[in-house]
């Protein structure tokens, strides 16, 4: 029997007053997911561990099944891998968001979402002429407002981040349950990251000079949008993680980090074409890249199932909604995938998996540490619960085990 893996990045969450005090998946009509949870078994994952609120990058290798405490290096060197920039021998790279400030004061952390694609590549064009560095280095947007910066040479990842949202744990990313609204001094966490320190400060700095004089954003600011005129490196590192391979598997992904985690792991890349952002519209062209991963991923069930055990699914949107505190917006979003992924997936002759990589509660706007329900269909071994959701997967029979014991353990 062939194995669906598939993720709802963030979609776990907290009972909110805006839903009658459910959450998303309790609010949500999802008869699709409800007859799975039903005819399956079920449980909770967390997903590293008590008390950690992880991004999603350590998070989505635990549940990949690799032990994050062994095996991840960094944020950077996944996201730069998977947006195809070459890594030399020695570098350092860091996850970015492009950010809107007024002096040192963080107004967003992503530019309202309204970043077009065509003004992210000016930006980083700009940025890459202008700004001068004591080394070699590229400034990539890749997609939205998130970017890449990596620089050439030998550089210490010990190393804090001047997003003030994340909070720098030896190699992971931890979201802050509470956090500053100025830009970061990035500052060194061991003896000998110093210089490594300054020359990230040197960037966030000049790239800053750039950007305010960019046209680009001076057309933002005359049509009333948020100018980007920031830039937020965070998660450094300085090596990839060396994962064993897994054998047969697929992975149908469209974001840098998850194509360079699944690359690494060994998986063919059956990449999701995601569509340009043309409008200043945010939850429009959301909502465009949510129907292209329902597309694109049916289509390479369809065309690609012969030739794969195993598929690791990824839809990122329904994380976007916990971080702007929109739970009518998340339950839409379940909705829409029920009604058109899982109605076709749950034809199929298939073991299928679905969990989160980490909850988004709407009333944090952020990650938290709750543990996320996960649901196991394969036809033969049931919990007969009454659905899909956090309350009703705690009752399953699997108990909460750790995201790296998902595939052994089920």
């Amino acid at each position: 029997m062939k194995t669906l893996f598939i993720i709802l990045d963030g979609a776990a969450d907290r009972p909110c007053a805006e839903l009658g005090n459910k959450t998303p998946y309790e609010a949500a009509n999802i008869p699709n997911l409800d007859f799975l949870a039903k005819n399956g078994r079920c449980g909770l994952v967390q997903t590293v561990g008590k008390g950690i609120a992880p991004e999603s990058d350590f998070a989505v290798m635990a549940i990949m099944g690799y032990d994050p405490y062994k095996y991840f290096t960094g944020r950077g060197p996944l996201e730069a891998y998977g947006a195809g920039i070459k890594l030399e021998k020695q570098f350092l790279a860091l996850r970015t968001n492009f950010a809107t400030v007024e002096g040192n004061e963080i107004k967003d952390r992503r530019v309202g979402r309204s970043l077009t694609t065509l003004e992210a590549k000016e930006l980083e064009k700009e940025i890459n002429k202008k700004v001068k560095l004591p080394c070699k280095f590229i400034f990539k947007s890749t997609t939205e407002h998130r970017g890449v910066l990596v620089l050439y040479g030998k550089f210490s990842a010990d190393v804090s981040n001047t997003d003030p949202a994340y909070e720098k744990k030896g190699t992971f990313g931890v979201a802050k349950a509470v956090s500053s609204n100025k830009i970061e001094e990035c500052i060194a966490l061991k003896k000998g990251a110093e210089n490594t320190a300054g020359i990230i400060n040197d960037f966030v700095e000049k790239s800053k000079r750039a950007l305010d004089e960019s046209k680009i954003n001076a057309k933002r600011k005359a049509k009333g949008l948020l100018a980007a005129n920031a830039i937020l490196p965070r998660d450094a590192g300085n090596k990839l993680p060396r994962l064993p391979k897994k054998e047969k598997w697929a992975a149908v992904v469209g974001m840098p980090l998850e194509i360079g985690l699944a690359e690494l792991a060994g998986m063919k890349i059956l990449k999701v074409k995601y569509p340009p952002i043309t409008s200043s519209d945010a939850y429009r062209h959301i909502y465009e890249c949510l129907e292209a991963e329902i597309r694109d991923s049916l289509k390479y069930l369809k065309s690609q199932w012969n030739k794969f055990d195993s598929f690791y699914l990824h839809i990122k949107e329904t994380d976007i909604p916990g971080h702007d505190g929109l739970p009518e917006e998340k339950k839409k979003m379940l909705e829409l995938i029920d009604k058109k992924l899982f109605s076709e997936i749950r034809k199929l002759n298939a073991r299928i998996i679905v969990t989160s990589d980490h909850a988004t509660p709407c009333s944090l706007k952020s990650h938290s540490d709750n543990p996320v329900p996960l649901l196991v269909y394969d036809g033969k071994n049931r919990d007969n619960l009454n659905g899909f959701s956090e309350k009703e997967c705690r009752k399953g029979s699997l108990g909460t085990i750790l995201g790296k014991d998902i595939l052994k353990k089920v």
